[in-house]
C-alpha cells in the first residue's frame, strides 16, 4: 500500500471523508476552476470527467489548515515545533531503481495542450497554466535538490514558460549563470505529491542551505523514496503521478501572464524564461493535479513562515502561536498571541515580526484570551483593548512584498503594527472576560440536540 504522493492522500481523504468526486463533465477553461473557488479552494475535488480528455484532475488539495495539520500527522499545538525539528534534523531520502512514475516513458510528440488537461482559470489569463507544478533543479555547488512550486503558462507543443521571480533568488541567480554560459539547465516538474513534500518545498534554500528532499524524508518520519530522471540527471519522486522534464533555454525569452495571482489580483506580464519539455514520464491511469491560484502553495509557504516568525518573537518576548492568515495571502498578514510581562512586549513582537520578513504588512499582536484563528476573538481585541494614539506603529516607505498590488503600484509599503494586548497594573480588571462557570470551554450541543450535524 503506497504511503507517499498524492495516491497516498487521497486514500486518507476517503478514510476521513473529505474527498468530494465530481462526475459530471466539466470545462477546464474557467469552469473547473469556478467550483473551486465556490469551496474558497478548502474542499480537495476529484473531477473524473474533463471535456476533451480522457484524464482526470485533482485541486483543492491543501488549501485548508485542518486538513494540511491531518495529512502532516500534526496538531494545531505540535506544528511549529514539528516544522523547526524538520530543518535542524534533516533525514536522508532514499533512490530507489523503479518506481510507478516510471510506468510509462513519452519522448516523441509532446504536445502539453493535447495531452494533459490543463485549467485555465480567470477571464484575462493569458492562457493555460499548470499551477501545482514542482520545479525542481540541482544546485551545482552542493548538489543539493532545489525546488519550489512555480506556474508554467502553456504555449504550443512542448514549450512552457516557467517563473523564475524575485521570490527565488537561488534559482535566479544559477540560471542567470547557465545563461552566461549558453547552457542549457536541467530541470523537471512533478505533480501529484503530498502535502509533506509541498510543505518541504518552502523551506528557504539559501537561508538554511538544506537539500529539501531531506527536510521532507523528516517531516513524514521516513525517506522519500526518488528515482532517477530519463533524461536529466536529477531525482523525483517515485509516487509522483507524472514528471516533465527537460531543459531552461539559455537566452531565450516568451512573453508570460497575465495570470491571476495572490488575492486575485493579476500579476506582470513580462518575457520568462522558456522550458522545452523533452521527456514526460507518468503512472499507468495518471490524475492531473491543479492548485487554483493562489493557495494550496501559499497555505504552506505560510505555514513554514509561521515556524520561522514564531522562532523571531520568541527572542523578543513570551510568545505563544503566531498566524500567518489566509486573508492576507499567507504572507501579508500576521497576528501573534503572546503572555505579556512588561509593557513594551507587544511593540516588541511588532518589531521582531517586521524584521522576521519584509512581506509582512500588517502586525496585530493579542493576549492569550485572544483566539487568534476566530476572526471576531480578533476583532474583540481590536475593538476594546487599542487606543490608535498609544497602541499603533507605523512605518513608512518600507520594503514590501512584490505579489501585493499597492507596493508594486506605488514601489514602497507603509506597515502598521496594533498593541492590542491589556495593559498590565491596576487598570488591568476592566479587561475581565465574562464565563460561564463549568463551560469554558465548547459545549458539546449535540449532548442537547442530538440530531444537529456539528
Amino acid at each position: 500500500m503506497e504511503k507517499q504522493m498524492l495516491r497516498a492522500t487521497l486514500r486518507k481523504l476517503e478514510q476521513f471523508r473529505e474527498l468530494e468526486v465530481c462526475n459530471v463533465t466539466v470545462d477546464p477553461k474557467f469552469e473547473l476552476g469556478a467550483v473551486l473557488r465556490y469551496f474558497e479552494n478548502e474542499k480537495p475535488i476529484l473531477f473524473n470527467k474533463v471535456k476533451g480528455y480522457d484524464m482526470p484532475v485533482v485541486g483543492g488539495l491543501y488549501g485548508n489548515r485542518e486538513l494540511y495539520y491531518m495529512m502532516t500527522d500534526t496538531t494545531p499545538e505540535e506544528r511549529l515545533f514539528k516544522y523547526m525539528d524538520a530543518i535542524a534534523n534533516p533525514q536522508p531520502a532514499r533512490l530507489v531503481d523503479n518506481g510507478p512514475v516510471k510506468e510509462n516513458i513519452v519522448t516523441r510528440n509532446i504536445d502539453i495542450q493535447r495531452m494533459l488537461p490543463v485549467p485555465t482559470s480567470h477571464g484575462k489569463d493569458a492562457s493555460s497554466f499548470i499551477t501545482a507544478g514542482m520545479f525542481v533543479v540541482r544546485d551545482p555547488e552542493t548538489g543539493y535538490t532545489h525546488m519550489a512550486v512555480r506556474r508554467f503558462q502553456v504555449h504550443k507543443g512542448n514549450i512552457i514558460n516557467a517563473l523564475i521571480s524575485g521570490h527565488s533568488p537561488a534559482l535566479r541567480e544559477q540560471f542567470a549563470e547557465f545563461e552566461k554560459m549558453n547552457k542549457p539547465l536541467e530541470c523537471a516538474v512533478v505533480l501529484g505529491y503530498d502535502a509533506t513534500f509541498l510543505l518541504a518545498s518552502q523551506i528557504g534554500s539559501r537561508k538554511y542551505g538544506l537539500n529539501k528532499y531531506e527536510v521532507d524524508s523528516a517531516l513524514r518520519g521516513e525517506p522519500l523514496e526518488l528515482v532517477k530522471c530519463h533524461s536529466v540527471d536529477l531525482e523525483v519522486p517515485a509516487y509522483a503521478e507524472m514528471v516533465l522534464e527537460g531543459v531552461l533555454l539559455p537566452n531565450r525569452r516568451e512573453i508570460e501572464g497575465p495570470f491571476g495571482e495572490l488575492m486575485n489580483y493579476y500579476g506582470e506580464v513580462a518575457p520568462n524564461p522558456v522550458m522545452e519539455v523533452r521527456t514526460i514520464m507518468h503512472r499507468n491511469n495518471p490524475i492531473f493535479q491543479h492548485a487554483f491560484p493562489c493557495r494550496e502553495e501559499h497555505l504552506a509557504n505560510g505555514l513554514v513562515r509561521e515556524a520561522e516568525l514564531y522562532a523571531a518573537v520568541k527572542n523578543m518576548v513570551d510568545v505563544k502561536d503566531v498566524n500567518i492568515t489566509v486573508g492576507g495571502g499567507c504572507r501579508l498578514h500576521a497576528i501573534i498571541s503572546i503572555n505579556k510581562k512588561k509593557e513594551g512586549d507587544g511593540k516588541a513582537a511588532i518589531l521582531a515580526a517586521f524584521g522576521a520578513f519584509y512581506d509582512i504588512k500588517h502586525v496585530v499582536v493579542v493576549d492569550e484570551d485572544i483566539d487568534i484563528y476566530d476572526v471576531k476573538s480578533v476583532e474583540l481585541a481590536l475593538a476594546s483593548r487599542v487606543q490608535a494614539s498609544q497602541d499603533v506603529v507605523i512605518v513608512p516607505g518600507a520594503l514590501g512584498s512584490g505579489l501585493e498590488a499597492s507596493h508594486v503600484a506605488r514601489g514602497v509599503t507603509d506597515k502598521m503594527g496594533i498593541d492590542a494586548t491589556k495593559p498590565l497594573g491596576e487598570n488591568a480588571h476592566f479587561y475581565e472576560m465574562a464565563v460561564i462557570p463549568g463551560f469554558e470551554g465548547k459545549i458539546d450541543i449535540q449532548k442537547y440536540f442530538p440530531e444537529m450535524k456539528k
